[in-house]
C-alpha cells in the first residue's frame, strides 16, 4: 500500500537494472525519486512503461565522469534528497583492462571517482537538514583481490573503503550510511560472461535490499553470497591465490 512519505531519493546512475527497480520499489512507498542519469531517454521509456507517476520521478542529467558539474547538478537540484543512492558501474573484463589503461581509468572514475566526487559534495552539505541516509553499491569483486578481476575489484575494493569512513565521518549528524556487497545480478553489465546461474540474482532482488536498508553497514544480499563473503573475508592468502 503506497503511503506519501513526503520524502525524496537521489538515485545516481539511475539507468542500471538495479536502480530501475529502485526507482519502482521506492516510488511504491511513497518515496518521491530523482532519478540521475546520462542516458535520460531510457528512464523516460521506463518510467511511462511501468506506468509510475511522473509527478513521483523527476528524471536529470548526470555524468558520473564530469567532476567539474558535480556542484552545479548538486545546486540545482529541485529538492535536496533525504536518501542518496549511488549505483552508477562499469566493468571491463580483467584481460582487456590489463592491456588497455583507458578502460581501466575508465572504470576508476564511475564506480569510485565519480562516487567520491559526488557524495562528498552531498555529504559536507550541513545545510541539509534532510539527509539521512547515503547507499553505495558495492561488490564481492572487493572483498579480495583474485587475478580473474582483481583490476575492477580494486575500484570497488576503494569505494567500500570511502562508504566505511563516510560512515564514521558521519556518525555525529545521525546520517546512516550503507555499502551493498553484491553478486552477481542478472543485468547488461555482465551480459556475455560466463557465471555460475545458480548464484544470479534477479534485479528487482537486489533493489528491495538497498529500499530496505538497516543499520548494518554491510549488506550482502542472498544467503548463499553472504557465505562466500564470509569464507573471502577469512580465506588464507595462500588459499585466495589459488582462487580463478
Amino acid at each position: 500500500m503506497n503511503q506519501n512519505t513526503g520524502k525524496t531519493v537521489l538515485i545516481l546512475g539511475a539507468n542500471s537494472d538495479v536502480a530501475k527497480q529502485c526507482i519502482k520499489q521506492y516510488t511504491e512507498k511513497g518515496f518521491s525519486v530523482l532519478a540521475a542519469s546520462r542516458d535520460t531517454v531510457s528512464l523516460e521509456k521506463f518510467v511511462a512503461d511501468h506506468h509510475l507517476d511522473p509527478l513521483k520521478v523527476s528524471i536529470l542529467y548526470f555524468d558520473a565522469v564530469d567532476f567539474d558539474s558535480h556542484q552545479k547538478f548538486y545546486d540545482e537540484l529541485p529538492v535536496k534528497p533525504h536518501i542518496v543512492v549511488y549505483a552508477a558501474g562499469f566493468l571491463v573484463d580483467n584481460e582487456k583492462a590489463l592491456r588497455d589503461f583507458k578502460r581501466t581509468y575508465q572504470m576508476m572514475q564511475v564506480n569510485y571517482m565519480g562516487a567520491v566526487s559526488i557524495l562528498n559534495i552531498i555529504a559536507m552539505d550541513k545545510n541539509n537538514a534532510y539527509l539521512e541516509r547515503i547507499i553505495g553499491l558495492s561488490s564481492l569483486s572487493g572483498v579480495r583481490g583474485r587475478k580473474s578481476n582483481f583490476v575492477y575489484g580494486s575500484t570497488k575494493a576503494a569505494f567500500t573503503q570511502y562508504l566505511a569512513g563516510l560512515r564514521q565521518e558521519l556518525a555525529s549528524r545521525k546520517i546512516k550510511v550503507n555499502a551493498l556487497v553484491i553478486g552477481y545480478i542478472r543485468t547488461k553489465i555482465n551480459e556475455g560472461l560466463q557465471l555460475n546461474e545458480s548464484l544470479i540474482m534477479e534485479p528487482d532482488y537486489v533493489a528491495r535490499h538497498i529500499v530496505n536498508a538497516g543499520n548494518c553497514f554491510t549488506t550482502v544480499p542472498n544467503f548463499k553470497w553472504k557465505i562466500i563473503y564470509i569464507i573471502l573475508k577469512i580465506l588464507p592468502e595462500g588459499l585466495v591465490a589459488k582462487l580463478p
